[in-house]
């Protein structure tokens, strides 16, 4: 039996649960940005994916501290024209390093590199002044184009960073010459609900429109 949910008559943290425990799997953006005063930092976000390819364009959602203070990677990320370096690189998630990419999340007081701490190294970017992980197999240096505020210093209110791509760096084991991935060697990892992760070993193709109702059987 269904039943209808009011989001509006849910705690921040029911909704949170609901969001994340329906929306799955997600890809995880492991983002490097650079303080004003020139300090990395290294954390991962779940609310992320792709924007467009004309522009190439990508976003991430950090949310505000539970004191309602935006988080470090968006005070650095933020256009300079709001006190940030404009700025940040998307580094995959990859299956051989996700223990040091989610250790990223622990909370450090501001300047602090998480880099050091988690053991990932930081290598210059082309264009942007943020580092990106070197043991990423693909990093996108991204521009900040604009940022969201949905509820504006409010506890866990949520941020909306678009970002757009002006710098791949791929791994040629991972990206051919024709800019197709191979999924294998990438070994993306998806986030679920709570603790839970999950690798993309598993797939299955089907057909574009039609055809998934003719051929596929389900």
């Amino acid at each position: 039996m269904m039943r209808h949910i009011d989001p509006a008559g849910l705690t921040p943290a029911d909704r949170y649960k609901l969001l994340i425990g329906t929306i799955v799997p997600r890809p995880i953006a492991l983002v490097s940005t650079v303080s004003p005063d020139g300090r990395a930092n290294l954390a991962p976000f779940s609310f992320f994916n792709g924007v467009s390819s004309n522009p190439m364009s990508l976003l991430f959602c950090p949310s505000n501290t539970s004191a309602g203070a935006e988080k470090d990677t968006l005070r650095n990320a933020k256009p300079a024209a709001e006190g940030g370096v404009g700025c940040f690189v998307v580094n995959v998630a990859a299956e051989r390093y996700i223990s040091k990419a989610v250790g990223a999340a622990e909370e450090l007081p501001y300047g602090e590199s998480e880099f050091g701490v988690v053991g990932l190294t930081p290598a210059p970017s082309a264009i942007v002044p943020a580092p990106r992980a070197a043991e990423s197999p693909v990093a996108f240096e991204c521009e900040t184009i604009q940022v969201v505020r949905l509820a504006p210093g409010q506890p866990g209110g949520g941020n909306v960073v678009i970002g757009r791509v002006v710098a791949v760096w791929a791994d040629d084991q991972v990206v051919d010459a024709r800019c197709r991935v191979n999924p294998d060697a990438l070994g993306a990892v998806g986030r679920m609900a709570g603790f839970t992760y999950c690798t993309t070993r598993q797939r299955f193709e089907v057909p574009w429109g039609r055809g998934a109702l003719e051929n596929f059987g389900r």
